[in-house]
């Protein structure tokens, strides 16, 4: 398969996933969006499930290299543009693909395929969370602490504040995590010249590839993404 037609693939997936949702999605939905029929969607896969781990895949690759573009900054403004993208509150318009997102989470449990790609998605996050949180230690911007423990501390309230927004539409726990978060745990990682930026000067950049689709809250589901992602 050609990178364009994978491309056009992995984009009519997410174009669907956050029209329709995952319980509601269909190969029918994604060849839709795509010049494919759906009998040529399974040419290059074999059934919805692993269409839906080469998404997972996809994403994995896309986040990479947009965690990459910021590794030359200092690690606390690292630090606060990871804060900020993983801890921030959803944006509406996203909302729908995040529930999707949470939907295909819940399957994993009973979905070997799923739980094999969310594990490695979340091992994946996780690893950069810790690089940056090793590499403040080491610049001498945050104090020595076990970088694992506290990565896994601020993955688990975010994600616990994000399905807690997602599934009973309590909005401000984002946001509430997020600064409880600023000022109670990463406040005692600082050394005492270190300053948390209170409004961050670089961000982790939307993956361009699911990036430009127009918003419409019309049936057909057309979509805008800033190319935000779920680990």
């Amino acid at each position: 398969m050609t990178d364009d037609a994978r491309d056009a693939i992995m984009l009519a997936t997410y174009e669907a996933l956050r029209a329709e949702g995952y319980s509601e999605l269909t190969a029918q939905s994604i060849a839709d969006r795509t010049d494919k029929s759906k009998a040529a969607l399974f040419y290059h896969y074999e059934s919805k499930d692993e269409l839906i781990g080469a998404f997972i895949d996809y994403l994995v690759e896309g986040f990479e290299a947009r965690i990459e573009r910021t590794s030359d900054q200092r690690p606390v403004d690292r630090l606060a543009a990871f804060v900020e993208w993983w801890c921030g509150p959803a944006a509406a318009e996203e909302t729908g693909y995040l529930s999707a997102m949470l939907e295909l989470r819940a399957q994993a449990p009973y979905n070997e395929t799923y739980r094999e790609k969310l594990r490695a998605s979340d091992d994946q996050l996780r690893s950069a969370l810790v690089e940056i949180l090793e590499d403040g230690m080491d610049s001498g911007e945050f104090r020595p602490h076990d970088a694992e423990v506290v990565a896994d501390l601020l993955l688990a309230a975010a994600d616990g504040a994000r399905i807690r927004q997602l599934t009973i539409g309590r909005d401000s726990y984002s946001e509430t995590v997020r600064d409880g978060l600023v000022a109670h745990l990463l406040a005692d990682l600082l050394e005492p010249e270190t300053a948390y930026p209170a409004d961050p000067s670089i961000s982790i950049p939307p993956d361009e590839r699911l990036d430009g689709v127009e918003t419409s809250d019309e049936a057909e589901g057309s979509v805008r993404t800033d190319g935000e992602e779920t680990e």
